[in-house]
């Protein structure tokens, strides 16, 4: 079977001591569940992963796959060779013949690594060899070793690889090698951009969205959905809880007042995402909250719905502004759907005047009164689960 070959290159991940093996395979895995049904073998090496894959497979589903794997910070394809002057020159005409080296490129350079010290010839002579060679094949060519349009890569390893055009990798570390989390995701902006966030320092993730029908419609629903289906390859698989909360809205709204529903919802929010995490064995929660973004998001608000769970809630954006927020949506394709005209359940009881320093013993007072955790307990069993 005919294989194409991709060479990954590896970050923090190469920093790892003794645990490194570890962080590798839980890469590897990932990367093979997106790239299913297409067989691929994987070989490591020191900051190296070599990733053959079925030449069936397309090679937009595996940019994809690798792209937005976490613990990659760059790839390409690239061309395998003996580790002879011959074969990597034979290699090089090979690669650097293809439209896709020359189409728009007037300038290049080659870079060597020799990471096997005992390959008889220096880095520097490896480049000018070849550069010569490339010049004599291809005369309209310049060489500019500063600002090149195009980088010829020679890695001199067990074998010699070559390759051009890197694209880069998303960094961090490979989803699942930090443990489990619940995401509250709503239908908005900020918690995919947490949701990704979390995922780049490998936190594996799954969702509860809280649909409030018929207030909120069925098409925010399937936005949430399609949001969900967009962080996918970044989490490698995501579950998706979307929980009824119209019971438990209604319920707040006639033992409440009006300026405490928003937070007495967000704590009833808590109070379940707590439940799932526990159901789902997460040990954690995750936020799209930014501090003092809106009035339950001010210190005091965030203290007191912080006290509805005894998890760690992780709140990524915290210390971001909406603008940041929003250039890291669009970089990862969910800012278009965010911003779907769909309301949810956070905006249809929105008081007027809502509470922005609440008193945390006073609030934690009405909570207890409302009498509302069998609606809760409800409201978790009855969930509607997705898998993503």
């Amino acid at each position: 079977m005919e294989m194409t070959l991709y060479l990954v290159r590896l970050g923090e991940i190469s920093l790892k001591g003794q645990n490194r093996d570890f962080f590798e395979r839980k890469l590897k895995d990932n990367i093979k569940y997106k790239l299913r049904p297409y067989r691929s073998r994987f070989t490591k090496q020191k900051g190296r992963l070599f990733i053959e894959v079925d030449a069936e497979a397309p090679e937009e589903l595996v940019r994809l796959a690798i792209s937005t794997s976490f613990g990659v910070v760059g790839f390409s394809k690239a061309l395998k060779c003996a580790k002879n002057m011959e074969a990597v020159s034979k290699a090089a005409a090979t690669l650097t013949s293809r439209p896709s080296f020359l189409d728009g490129v007037q300038t290049f350079k080659v870079e060597t690594v020799r990471a096997d010290k005992k390959f008889p010839m220096q880095s520097y002579d490896i480049s000018g060899q070849l550069g010569y060679e490339i010049l004599t094949a291809n005369p309209q060519l310049k060489v500019n070793v500063r600002q090149p349009d195009r980088i010829l890569h020679v890695e001199i390893r067990d074998h010699a690889y070559l390759y051009a055009s890197p694209e880069p990798g998303p960094g961090g570390l490979p989803v699942g090698t930090a443990g489990r989390g619940m995401l509250m995701l709503s239908g908005g902006i900020d918690s995919p951009v947490a949701a990704y966030r979390m995922a780049k320092r490998g936190l594996r993730q799954e969702a509860v969205y809280f649909h409030a029908y018929p207030y909120t419609s069925d098409e925010a629903k399937e936005k949430v959905i399609s949001l969900a289906k967009i962080l996918s390859p970044y989490c490698s698989g995501i579950t998706l809880h979307v929980v009824p909360f119209t019971d438990v809205q209604l319920h707040i709204k006639t033992h409440s007042h009006e300026e405490e529903n928003t937070l007495l919802m967000r704590a009833c929010m808590m109070r379940i995402a707590n439940a799932l995490a526990k159901k789902r064995n997460c040990l954690a929660i995750v936020t799209g909250e930014s501090l003092s973004q809106v009035a339950s998001q001010t210190l005091e608000s965030l203290a007191f719905t912080n006290s509805m769970s005894d998890l760690p809630v992780f709140r990524p954006l915290v210390g971001m502004d909406k603008g940041e927020i929003v250039v890291t949506s669009r970089m990862i394709g969910t800012y278009e759907t965010s911003i779907l005209p769909y309301e949810d359940c956070c905006t249809i009881f929105s008081p007027k005047h809502p509470l922005v320093r609440p008193e945390k013993e006073k609030l934690t007072e009405v909570y207890d009164s409302m009498g509302i955790e069998a609606l809760l307990d409800q409201a978790v069993e009855a969930a509607e689960v997705f898998a993503l």
